[in-house]
């Protein structure tokens, strides 16, 4: 019955609702906020060179910020569907795989070792860490035959990631910079500032361009292997360039705003609910849905207890740790 509904409703239609969604998100998350903002303010903001205190609150503060939030949640979506559909497994998001806690861990080593590093060297760390990171998981977990079970590669991953996030908890420790490495890797998108963004949005602009480019051959590789093999395709090369787009999409989310679970676990979830199981419909609408939920989630972070903020990192964790709960209940078919 699910296919059936997925098929009568053409797949541009849902695209241009999950836009909608996501601009009407995008106008709200401009206005609500400690600061009173009014929907003529974002417009003179955006479309004019008016100047005014409300004016500049938005185009130095909120909407970086909001921007933040969107290029994070449509990287970490894709990435985690990037992850579901080349290991096959309901369980991948690169929080729990060790993307994040490896691009932690390198981002610690250079603020320690290496303190007068620019933006674009701890970008390139985090790149590198994100990949050491995923390649032990996925060492560990091919060491016996069998080894890429679902269960398996999240046992590998949980303890991956915890031996990573130790290290950068001691080095932050051991070298007195414990202030610092919290700053970045907190979880939030305060005080995002143009220049970062102008680092970090090409990396993750490459990444969802190459899933895109990709997502036919993603698509057959999700389903079966050796039916791609028969179908022609060079396995190794795809999960090579698919890895290359995780890498860039989970270490440059993690250079701008640290660590965030979860996201990449539930989107693509419910993103196949809606749109089927091919991985052309699925990586575009996970960018607008992930770009939506991030901006769903600074918003109310923003406005639960202003003006105090509440890290966006423990609302998405709230919201995300029962998801996973479900998804292991149900063994993966929760939502697909």
């Amino acid at each position: 019955m699910t296919n059936e509904k997925q098929r009568s409703i053409p797949f541009v239609y849902k695209l241009l609702i999950g836009i909608l969604i996501f601009v009407g998100m995008f106008v709200v998350s401009m206005i609500m906020g400690a600061v009173d903002i009014t929907l003529r303010d974002v417009w003179l903001a955006l479309f004019s060179d008016t100047k005014g205190e409300n004016i500049l609150i938005i185009r130095e503060i909120r909407l970086p910020r909001e921007v933040a939030a969107i290029v994070v949640g449509a990287a970490l979506s894709v990435s985690g569907a990037i992850m579901q559909g080349i290991t096959r497994n309901p369980l991948a998001d690169p929080g729990i795989l060790g993307l994040t806690a490896g691009a932690n861990a390198a981002l610690a080593m250079v603020i320690a070792f290496i303190p007068a590093a620019n933006y674009f060297s701890i970008t390139i760390a985090c790149f590198i860490g994100a990949a050491a990171g995923t390649t032990i998981v996925f060492g560990m977990g091919a060491m016996k035959k069998g080894g890429f079970s679902p269960l398996r590669i999240v046992l590998a991953g949980a303890a991956v990631s915890a031996f990573l996030y130790a290290i950068a908890e001691g080095i932050g420790i051991y070298f007195k910079i414990s202030k610092n490495t919290s700053m970045w890797t907190a979880g939030g998108m305060a005080g995002t500032t143009w220049d970062q963004l102008k680092v970090i949005v090409p990396f993750i602009l490459l990444g969802l361009l190459v899933a895109l480019f990709l997502s036919r051959q993603l698509t057959i590789l999700s389903l079966n292997e050796e039916v791609a093999v028969g179908l022609g395709q060079n396995t190794t090369m795809i999960k090579c360039f698919l890895f290359i787009a995780i890498i860039l999409l989970a270490g440059a989310s993690v250079a701008l705003i640290g660590n965030m679970v979860f996201i990449g676990l539930m989107v693509p979830h419910v993103v196949r609910a809606i749109v089927g199981t091919d991985y052309r419909f699925i990586i575009p609408m996970s960018a607008i849905s992930g770009a939506t939920f991030m901006l769903f989630a600074d918003t109310i972070g923003r406005t639960i207890n202003a003006p105090f903020e509440t890290p966006v990192a423990a609302i998405v964790a709230t919201l995300g740790l029962p998801f996973f709960l479900v998804i292991v209940r149900k063994g993966g078919k929760a939502f697909s």
